[in-house]
């Protein structure tokens, strides 16, 4: 077995972002043979419940998943909507969505940002349906990325003229908008494809902090962990990490957008990049753990 423990973004790392979708299939087969090996795996993403199980969790099951979460000592867990929702991943497929309501947005806002996206640019992009604590508007994948960035800077202007005529706190970028009570409790948030609608509370720390406890009351936790993103945020995840005490390094797979600068190491899959760099990583480890020659056996994985 290995002591290794992973949190992973899916867009990007497993998910590509231009299919959206998880297009290669070593990824899928090394996610599986590590889930087997006793490796936790959750899966902290902006992403819905929906997304996950339909575009990740029923792929890995058609490959074997079931009977790797049946293995003793398997463990999966899914956070979606950075922190906002979260659940079980078991041999069963998806299990019960909890959401955390305390976070969620106004169903005016909601309603007003519907609203913005089809009455100016639903020719760009499209409304997300899914999500059940956030709100997120995403490019649509018969658009060019040019075109959508152009569009996503117009809607971010207006979606954050919306939110602020209903009284709410919203920021977006150094733009800061706050309440009657002077709190600022939401933001705009883009990314390369979307552009998220959330409270201030919901990061990838908040997801790494919810995995661990879900793993730690099944069982042992592993003492070194590989966190994996594209975005600068999914730093977090290894901050977390790094707090708590564990060997952590982060496998930034998208390192142009600039490295940042932290106590522990951060991995670059040389020039590669998005999916393929997630597909390196993983199978680095499925190589490490064949050449134990044998799965059941404690492998060390002190160096990377």
């Amino acid at each position: 077995m290995l002591d290794l423990g992973l949190l992973c973004d899916v867009d990007g790392p497993l998910a590509s972002p231009v299919s959206r979708s998880i297009r290669i299939p070593s990824i899928l087969d090394d996610l599986v043979a590590l889930t087997a090996a006793g490796v936790p795996i959750a899966f902290i993403t902006g992403r819905s419940d929906s997304f996950i199980r339909d575009s990740v969790i029923a792929p890995l099951m058609d490959v074997g998943l079931s009977d790797a979460l049946a293995t003793p000592g398997a463990r999966m867990f899914g956070v979606f909507e950075k922190g906002g929702s979260w659940a079980p991943i078991t041999s069963a497929g998806l299990g019960e969505v909890t959401v955390d309501e305390s976070v969620a947005l106004p169903a005016s806002i909601v309603d007003g940002v519907r609203a913005l996206v089809s009455g100016g640019f639903a020719d760009t992009m499209f409304f997300d349906e899914t999500k059940l604590a956030m709100v997120s508007v995403e490019q649509r994948t018969d658009v060019s990325t040019e075109a959508y960035l152009r569009a996503q800077s117009a809607f971010n202007d207006s979606a954050f003229d919306l939110v602020t005529s209903t009284g709410l706190g919203v920021r977006l970028g150094e733009r800061s908008a706050p309440d009657a009570a002077g709190n600022v409790p939401f933001r705009l948030d883009s990314t390369i494809i979307s552009t998220d609608i959330e409270s201030v509370l919901l990061d990838k720390d908040r997801g790494a902090a919810r995995a661990l406890d879900y793993f730690a009351a099944l069982g042992e936790l592993p003492t070194v962990w590989r966190s994996v993103g594209d975005s600068r945020s999914d730093y977090l995840m290894a901050d977390h990490l790094h707090e708590a005490g564990f060997d952590v390094a982060h496998v930034d797979v998208r390192p142009t957008d600039g490295i940042l600068e932290r106590p522990y190491r951060v991995i670059v899959e040389g020039d590669s990049i998005h999916d393929e760099a997630g597909a390196a990583f993983l199978g680095y480890w499925v190589r490490r753990l064949d050449a134990s020659g044998d799965r059941g056996a404690r492998v060390d994985v002190a160096a990377l």
